[in-house]
């Protein structure tokens, strides 16, 4: 680990985020996890596939 990491962990003991803030973080992890699941379940439109210059669209596969 580095010592840069290991001093920002030291100070963020000393002074850690408020109740709100962790709530918002929180919140906006499980919106982005919600977003991937909606992805991952029902895939992703075609309307919002960026098209091909040289014609037609091209999908990602993984």
């Amino acid at each position: 680990m580095n010592l840069i990491w290991l001093l920002r962990a030291a100070r963020w003991a000393r002074n850690p985020p408020s109740a709100k803030r962790v709530k918002l973080v929180l919140g906006i992890i499980a919106f982005c996890l919600f977003i991937a699941g909606l992805e991952l379940i029902w895939g992703w439109p075609e309307w919002l596939t960026v098209p091909n210059p040289s014609g037609g669209a091209r999908r990602f596969t993984p």
